[in-house]
């Protein structure tokens, strides 16, 4: 898009710099819908510790992966790799991995988008209608953009959706650089 205007990423850049600034609060905010659903989650945290990790690696390791398949350059799989968290967290981790940024947050708005289709329509498909779940699904998959989609939902779909997206950022950003440098990325 900013090829097709004629817009330096640079200019961009300094111009969303106040969007980047709201990011961080706006993830902080977050933290009132996981207080009121504590004991929801607390609930279960045994099943959430058993599938989180996995789930935050494979949230990684598919679109690596397929590009890998793909044949892409590695300054590419370095962009997608932070694919599974929000932006201010992906930046950190690119920081650390490299890779084009322009192209790493291109990344993250497709996949936010695309979790909120998928996961709806597999949750449809799959008859889930257990609120945490939907939830959970679309904050590890579609960080901030898929916990909007979840509080759209109601506050328990929008609680878990805080905790799947901050957990995915908090294991993704101990974890992807250090598994990133011993596989050579």
């Amino acid at each position: 898009m900013l090829a097709l205007l004629s817009i330096d990423y640079a200019d961009y850049r300094r111009g969303a710099a106040w969007l980047m600034l709201l990011l961080g609060p706006a993830t902080v905010a977050l933290g009132l819908p996981l207080h009121q659903q504590m004991p929801r989650i607390l609930a279960l945290w045994r099943p959430l510790l058993a599938c989180l990790p996995a789930a935050v690696a494979l949230a990684a390791a598919y679109a690596v992966g397929i590009a890998w398949w793909l044949g892409a350059p590695p300054e590419i799989l370095s962009a997608l790799a932070p694919k599974p968290v929000t932006a201010p967290i992906a930046l950190g981790i690119n920081a650390q991995i490299g890779g084009p940024v322009s192209l790493m947050m291109g990344g993250l708005l497709i996949t936010g988008v695309a979790a909120v289709g998928f996961v709806s329509l597999g949750a449809r498909l799959l008859s889930i209608r257990d609120e945490r779940l939907i939830g959970l699904a679309l904050g590890l998959n579609g960080h901030a953009i898929g916990t909007v989609r979840a509080f759209e939902i109601g506050p328990v779909a929008g609680a878990f959706a805080s905790l799947g997206m901050s957990l995915t950022g908090l294991l993704s950003a101990l974890f992807l650089p250090l598994a990133w440098r011993l596989m050579g990325g």
